[in-house]
């Protein structure tokens, strides 16, 4: 998920005493983009909208690889895909499989993203960083056939003490870009095809067919595939880049920075697709080091920066920025967690020629559904704080969550979202997907939010229980699952304790067992053997009792409270 709003930001007080409507019609007080609808070409597969343009730039950058200078130009990268589905399909990859993308930021991503595409192949991405057991449990839930990744993290598939994992070099394949282990292939397999080789077209795809099977928490619970579809690429793609008047204006000489990992939703939709769609470059990083980022933003020019409010941190407060030249940058979009104006204030004042804005999404909306129309063509005046507008061809409205009913302007409730874009449902999980998207069509965020009278988004808090590190999701569910396998606990329950470098960071309360003499570093190491590094307990307290409901249900209204109160 990604909610890009000030938590500071409070909206009016709606009196007490006036008493929501009896019947309200369900589709009252629906919220619409300032910018008119377009027209979308949804009915074309995801790569064909991509490239669709690309004669128009051919042989501009198109993929600029920050580490090594390697530059590729739109036709280079189009052919270099298509080589790469064909590549796929010799491999047996065919329409429906699924493969699965374990790098960080690199120009085979790209190849292998789109290259399933045009076979009519589903890409799943995961984070390098994931331990072994997170690796196992996506590609078992995915039904991955395939991985692309890189040598030094193919340690993590082997001696795996799960039996029922497929067999590397015998029915699970493993790409690498770099030199491969043994019983991996080098990228180049499937990638350095004869152009006279390549079939003129591939599989028959319809928009309907899913393309990415992203992993996410959504509202609550354990991570879950997001079955987004070509159809909801196109739509969100075009939402934000298409049209007399686009919402985010990209122009074909424009340099987009690609420091935010492209397997997060954020970084592939609004970085890289929106890029290659409007003709504008991608500098990718395979990561951030405050350094390496200013010295490229003034060798390339970077345009467009997308970034997190940790890297917002960086920019406005390190030295460094000082020595540097950043004039070229012209639109900053932050997205993926919350960026308070004070910081939001800081950044300004170091690049104060560009526009900063942010935006609104969640990885089952497509994902962004909201965006600061300060990046338009023909811009709006940006407000401190605010997401911006829903995007276009899609509407938005404010319920309560207590009785469902529509609210107005000002009035706070949970925000759902109802368009082409949002997904296609949970895969293989129908009372998830039915419990998120209703029997509307509405997609039910679990953020509490408000619409001003200019129709601009401001989250201010959420109903889900979803903890936000760096932008990553660290699902409360999932640790305390971890914490009660522990011979030595015999209770426990996970919330998020702010912090003003990470935003938040989840901390546990431990009920430990009658004989236990459990340390609070004990219990660090243990989660910390099994789970990648943004979801590591930064505190445990240990407690008699959990509190809950009388349904079981953990109140952890009660135990944020307590760290609150502690704080104070």
């Amino acid at each position: 998920m990604m909610s890009f709003a000030s938590p500071e930001t409070h909206p009016p007080q709606v009196s007490p005493t006036i008493p929501p409507p009896e019947n309200p019609p369900s589709e009252n007080h629906i919220f619409r983009s300032k910018l008119p609808d377009i027209h979308i070409s949804n009915h074309l597969p995801l790569h064909t909208y991509c490239f669709e343009n690309v004669s128009e730039f051919s042989e501009r950058p198109c993929l600029i690889t920050g580490s090594n200078g390697r530059i590729y130009s739109f036709a280079e990268t189009h052919l270099i895909c298509k080589k790469t589905a064909f590549g796929l399909s010799k491999l047996g990859i065919k329409k429906g499989d699924v493969i699965m993308l374990l790098l960080q930021n690199c120009p085979e991503f790209v190849f292998s993203f789109m290259g399933a595409s045009m076979i009519g192949a589903l890409t799943t991405t995961a984070s390098p960083f994931y331990t072994q057991a997170e690796i196992f449990k996506q590609i078992s839930s995915s039904g991955a056939k395939l991985l692309v990744t890189q040598s030094q993290y193919v340690d993590k598939l082997l001696d795996s003490t799960d039996k029922s994992f497929p067999r590397l070099g015998s029915d699970f394949t493993v790409i690498t870009v770099d030199d491969p282990p043994e019983n991996c292939l080098h990228f180049s397999v499937i990638s350095s095809a004869d152009e006279t080789e390549i079939p003129s077209a591939f599989e028959s795809i319809d928009p309907n067919d899913p393309v990415a099977l992203p992993f996410s928490s959504g509202t609550t619970g354990l991570p879950k595939g997001v079955i987004l579809t070509h159809k909801n690429f196109v739509s969100n793609i075009a939402q934000q880049v298409d049209g007399e008047n686009p919402n985010l204006y990209l122009k074909s000489d424009d340099v987009v920075l690609c420091v935010l990992p492209l397997f997060h939703t954020y970084s592939l939709n609004s970085v890289l697709l929106c890029s290659i769609r409007a003709g504008a470059g991608v500098l990718l990083m395979q990561k951030f080091e405050i350094g390496a980022l200013l010295e490229l933003i003034q060798k390339y020019r970077i345009s467009v920066a997308a970034v997190v409010p940790p890297l917002v941190l960086a920019l406005a407060k390190n030295p460094m920025v000082e020595n540097f030249d950043l004039s070229s940058i012209r639109f900053i979009l932050s997205g993926a967690a919350p960026l308070g104006k004070e910081l939001e204030m800081a950044l300004q004042t170091r690049v104060p020629q560009a526009v900063l804005g942010q935006g609104y999404g969640m990885t089952e909306a497509g994902p962004v559904l909201s965006m600061c129309l300060g990046f338009a063509k023909h811009p709006f005046p940006t407000k401190s704080g605010s997401c911006g507008t829903v995007v276009r061809n899609a509407e938005l409205k404010v319920i309560d969550p207590e009785t469902g009913f529509s609210l107005g302007h000002n009035q706070p409730g949970e925000i759902c979202i109802r368009g082409p874009q949002i997904m296609k449902g949970y895969l293989n999980d129908t009372e998830a997907t039915a419990s998120t998207i209703d029997v509307e069509g509405w997609l039910h965020t679990g953020d509490i939010g408000y619409i001003d009278d200019d129709e601009e988004v401001f989250i201010v808090d959420r109903i889900k229980e979803l903890i936000k590190f760096k932008g990553f999701q660290v699902p409360p569910a999932e640790l305390e699952a971890l914490l009660v396998s522990h011979t030595s606990i015999a209770d426990a329950a996970v919330v998020p304790q702010k912090d003003a470098v990470a935003g938040e960071v989840p901390v546990a309360f431990v009920v430990r067992s009658n004989t236990s003499e459990l340390t609070e570093e004990a219990v660090k190491e243990f989660i910390a053997k099994q789970v990648v590094f943004y979801k590591k307990l930064h505190k445990v307290h240990f407690v008699h009792a959990i509190p809950k409901s009388p349904s079981g249900k953990i109140l952890r209204k009660d135990l944020r409270a307590k760290l609150a109160s502690a704080a104070s």
